[in-house]
């Protein structure tokens, strides 16, 4: 079973930034798309960004297009998500996912996604 572990949440003001980091297995990263998600209290959990294995095609939701950067250290088998510019409406729980398909092509639904880290909590607040 893959296993991922998200970090790097924590309280930021309006305008500032946080990167979080999602260790999954060297196995997971070169033969599964990974993806970022959030659920903020009493909503349904939505996709933020995702990228395809191996580091290939990324996809972002609109609401953070030229905010988030999604991206893959090989080395360090981690994904991240560079968040700027955050505003209040981030706030949210942050999730990591594998999608359990081999070699698709990222999606943002969550549905797709089998293997799911903790969370990490995201708080934008001045």
């Amino acid at each position: 079973q893959l296993q991922l572990v998200e970090s790097g949440g924590g309280l930021v003001q309006p305008g500032g930034s946080l990167r979080l980091s999602c260790a999954a297995s060297r196995f997971a990263l070169d033969y599964y798309a990974i993806g970022w998600f959030r659920q903020a209290p009493g909503k349904e959990r939505e996709g933020v960004s995702c990228i395809s294995r191996g580091g290939g095609a990324t996809k972002y939701e609109d609401s953070v297009k030229g905010r988030f950067t999604i991206s893959v250290d090989n080395a360090e088998n981690t994904v991240y998500l560079q968040m700027t510019s955050l505003q209040p409406e981030d706030k949210a729980v942050y999730y990591c996912a594998s999608d359990p398909v081999l070699f698709r092509q990222c999606v943002l639904r969550p549905t797709e996604y089998e293997y799911w880290g903790q969370g990490t909590q995201v708080t934008v607040a001045s």
